[in-house]
């Protein structure tokens, strides 16, 4: 396959993931901080491949893979937060930081997002939107460095 169909294809992939994450969203599952966080690389993707389109070159197929690895590690990092090994942002998990007053605790309740990152909300086989997003991230990386190693 040429670099432009690899290019083309991961193109491709990235743009039913984010339309996925937003007919997710149509359907009743609103985005935490952190899966917005996934969608931006996914739209930077789709733009270097539209562009690689127009300009082939091997730099654009480089930044495809660079898109696709940092949406994978932001889903990884997710997924780490949904499971408890570690904490995630405060701006949406529920741990709080140091021992708080009642004002304090309060005004954290009274501001915290309506959806939280560390609370899976739709999963298949065991695996969350998050996980997934990873996986396949991690599959349209490597079809970007196949497209680079063919340009």
């Amino acid at each position: 396959m040429t670099a432009l169909r690899l290019a083309s294809l991961a193109t491709l992939g990235s743009a039913l993931l984010l339309g996925g994450a937003f007919v997710f969203q149509y359907f009743g599952y609103p985005p935490c901080a952190m899966c917005l966080w996934q969608r931006w690389p996914h739209a930077i993707a789709i733009l270097i491949g539209l562009v690689f389109l127009a300009i082939q070159t091997r730099v654009l197929l480089a930044l495809g893979a660079l898109a696709a690895l940092t949406t994978a590690g932001i889903g990884l990092f997710h997924v780490g937060v949904e499971q408890q090994w570690w904490e995630g942002p405060t701006t949406c998990t529920s741990t709080p930081i140091g021992d708080l007053t009642p004002e304090e605790l309060l005004d954290q309740i009274m501001n915290a997002p309506l959806v939280r990152c560390d609370e899976i909300a739709w999963q298949l086989a065991g695996i969350s939107m998050a996980g997934w997003n990873a996986i396949l991230s991690l599959c349209l990386a490597v079809i970007w460095v196949l497209a680079l190693r063919r340009a």
